[in-house]
């Protein structure tokens, strides 16, 4: 067993020299198993071992039985060790989820608080070929994709699964041929949950009725999809690239009509891709969030949205797609506006993270550039009282630079196709009377250099 673990540990790249390998021991024997080859890997890779135990606080004297084994088989390693009691059921109820998940979540959330107080490293668990068998076979019956069906991964982030390709007997050989104790988790023999009642009934039903070696050929399932679902990925990504017209940490900027060339399959990865980068994890996320998406992007015209889990609203501007996530900051920055501009030297315009620079030069002075959307002049003696930025207004007008005539704001905003949610966060320099320019668009007519004037107002926006 060592010799198969020592190999996948180096094909996977999942142990290096110096890591620091906080083990997940529960005292069962997957857990032990995995503790003590990695004790036997140690001598031909030098890195640090931490044990780590979670009593779930729902199997009473036996739990705690368990939590004390665990603590005396550390001491005896001299091994550092780290346990927590929590509640499982009382979590699940409160969170409305699963005991199997919630028993997960609670899991890692006290093993990565542990990573950090060692100066971080890689969490190792005992999951083993028996459960990758079981892992598809709920996912299976759950509705999945290819994604799904490879199962789960020898290296995942900082989750490490160094025994994953080992069968459950194997590892119980493993055991007693090293005569090492281990102990049983009665809940495991009871079919209460549903990985319980695949491991103890329909695994054995197939065994016998269909095929003796189905753990195998999940197995072989996995390693297969795994294979096509890396070449997805790969072709997803360089798609996602070309379709990519703006990202920041909040939103993603797809362009339509390259989006829409692209194959069913690609689109819906894309979308998931997106949702896993903004919203961190795919938890919650169904196929029929999904599908609602690539509806939504494909046939619904320009202001359609609809709102997915946390803050997640998928909505379509014009040409784009886009997926974004709400805060708490983002709807402060939507409020009302206005601040007062130094006409002499640089202002700091902290809601938008930018500063504004203003100058006053006589005519001859001026080497006036057009390329720059962010930087216009004006003729100085046209501006009525002071400077301010602010955000637009309702009722707002303006003469369009070229125009004779004033028009809405709001109107030349869906001329130019600025989104909506776009349109409050882009600033508007005035004087005491009119707007002067809204910036990164268009200057006022009424404010524009011509041959008679003798001082230009210089105003540059920068980041």
């Amino acid at each position: 067993m060592k010799e198969k673990v020592l190999k996948a540990v180096k094909e996977h790249n999942l142990i290096e020299e110096g890591d620091n390998i906080l083990v997940g021991v529960s005292g069962g024997a997957d857990s032990m198993a995995l503790l003590y080859v990695l004790l036997e890997i140690k001598e031909e890779i030098d890195f640090n071992i931490f044990i780590a135990h979670v009593n779930h606080g729902v199997r009473g004297e036996e739990a705690l039985e368990d939590e004390k084994y665990v603590e005396r088989t550390a001491k005896k390693l001299g091994i550092p060790y780290f346990s927590k009691q929590v509640n499982m059921e009382e979590y699940a109820r409160k969170k409305k989820i699963s005991a199997e998940e919630a028993g997960r979540e609670l899991r890692y959330s006290f093993f990565r608080e542990i990573l950090s107080k060692i100066g971080g490293g890689k969490i190792a668990v005992a999951h083993n070929k028996n459960d990758q068998a079981e892992t598809l076979l709920l996912r299976l019956f759950r509705g999945t994709g290819i994604e799904g069906l490879k199962g789960m991964e020898y290296k995942n982030k900082d989750i490490i699964r160094p025994i994953l390709g080992i069968e459950r007997e194997e590892i119980e050989k493993y055991l007693l041929d090293r005569n090492i104790e281990f102990k049983i988790d009665r809940t495991n023999l009871e079919p209460i949950y549903n990985r319980n009642r695949i491991r103890l009934e329909i695994i054995p039903y197939i065994q016998k009725y269909y095929n003796p070696n189905i753990i195998d050929t999940l197995w072989r399932t996995s390693q297969l999809m795994s294979i096509d679902n890396e070449f997805f990925e790969e072709y997803c990504q360089r798609a996602y690239y070309k379709i990519l017209k703006k990202k920041d940490e909040n939103s993603i900027v797809l362009d339509g009509n390259t989006f829409k060339k692209e194959h069913i399959s690609i689109q819906t990865r894309i979308i998931r891709n997106c949702i896993l980068e903004l919203n961190g994890s795919l938890q919650g996320i169904t196929m029929k969030h999904v599908e609602d998406v690539v509806t939504l992007f494909l046939e619904r015209g320009t202001g359609k949205s609809i709102t997915l889990i946390n803050n997640l609203v998928a909505k379509t501007s014009y040409g784009d797609f886009i997926i974004e996530k709400f805060t708490e900051k983002e709807n402060k920055e939507d409020e009302s506006y206005i601040q007062k501009i130094n006409m002499n030297g640089v202002n700091y315009i902290d809601r938008l993270g930018c500063k504004l620079k203003v100058e006053i030069k006589a005519i001859d002075e001026v080497n006036m550039d057009s390329s720059n959307r962010y930087r216009k002049y004006f003729d100085y003696d046209k501006v009525q009282g002071s400077l301010y930025v602010r955000n637009r207004r309702a009722g707002d007008r303006f003469v369009p630079f070229g125009m004779k005539g004033s028009k809405k704001v709001k109107d030349y905003f869906i001329d130019e196709k600025v989104p909506k949610d776009e349109r409050n966060r882009i600033p508007i320099v005035t004087d005491e009377k009119n707007i002067i320019w809204i910036v990164g668009y268009r200057i006022s007519e009424l404010y524009k250099i011509t041959k008679d004037t003798k001082r230009v107002l210089v105003i540059q926006i920068e980041k």
